[in-house]
């Protein structure tokens, strides 16, 4: 695998702004791929992820919700071929290793898939896929930034 790109920064400044930079990044988006998505409560995480999986084809803007209480959603794109399955996670409500143990992340890990993540300080182990690590950080109420860095898994 080449080197990973450098890190870019990117400046939103609407909810309508940072899922179009979803949708353009979705399109530069190729499984296996774990994408580890940090920031604030209300940085924009999910409105960043409905516009990636809108930008995969697997579901439509207003079908993508945060997955808080549920978890994980699972999205299957029109053209699975190209992606194979998306996976939105929310890890917030993790408490330790055994609740990660029971959501099965190992059996989507081992999924030709996409997986997007939020809160990936709970996640506790390499799942042994390249990485995009994503920050949001509010700027005002309605500005973002969002840094990008892609990583090769260790």
């Amino acid at each position: 695998m080449p080197d990973p790109q450098p890190a870019r920064e990117v400046i939103t400044r609407s909810p309508e702004e940072t899922i179009r930079l979803g949708r353009e990044l979705a399109a530069e988006l190729k499984p296996p791929l774990l994408i580890l998505l940090s920031g604030d409560l209300g940085a924009g995480k999910t409105t960043l992820i409905k516009g990636i999986v809108a930008g995969l084809g697997a579901a439509a803007e207003d079908e993508v919700t945060s997955p808080t209480f549920t978890l994980i959603h699972k999205y299957q794109p029109a053209l699975p071929a190209r992606t194979g399955p998306v996976y939105h996670v929310d890890l917030y409500r993790i408490a330790g290793l055994p609740d990660l143990e029971t959501l099965g992340l190992d059996d989507i890990f081992a999924e030709n898939s996409i997986v997007l993540i939020e809160w990936p300080d709970r996640l506790a182990f390499d799942p042994g896929r390249p990485i995009l690590r994503i920050r949001l950080d509010h700027l005002d109420e309605s500005s973002r930034r969002i840094s990008l860095s892609p990583h090769r898994s260790p």
